[in-house]
């Protein structure tokens, strides 16, 4: 499962960063959001992967930390949700004023000559 997990953290962020760099401003905000996924993907994995694992510990007695999961990357892929969700409408607003007022949507506001 950790091959896969990497993998697929691997995969996105790679087609974030190839994204990024097309001219294209659509394509580099669906980059941004697929280099998220890679950065939450990442984040949370960090917080030990164990399957029914309570972010809770008990009171009293001796606590084995290692048997527990870790509830900060939790909580910091939760806010990183919020966030990268309220980037990208705030960009798909400045991408449609942009194409308004420029009538293209390359990022240095210019058609290239084929």
């Amino acid at each position: 499962m950790e091959l896969v997990l990497s993998l697929a953290i691997g995969v996105l962020a790679a087609s974030g960063i190839w994204l990024i760099l097309r001219p294209r401003t659509f394509q580099v905000i669906v980059g941004l959001c697929l280099l998220s996924y890679a950065v939450n993907l990442f984040i949370f994995s960090m917080g030990r992967l164990t399957l029914g694992a309570p972010p809770i510990m008990p009171r009293g007695g001796p606590i084995d930390p290692t048997a527990f999961a870790d509830p900060v990357p939790q909580a910091l892929v939760l806010t990183a949700i919020v966030i990268s969700f309220a980037t990208t409408a705030l960009f798909l607003v400045v991408l449609i004023a942009s194409r308004g007022l420029t009538g293209t949507d390359h990022v240095d506001g210019q058609e290239r000559e084929p």
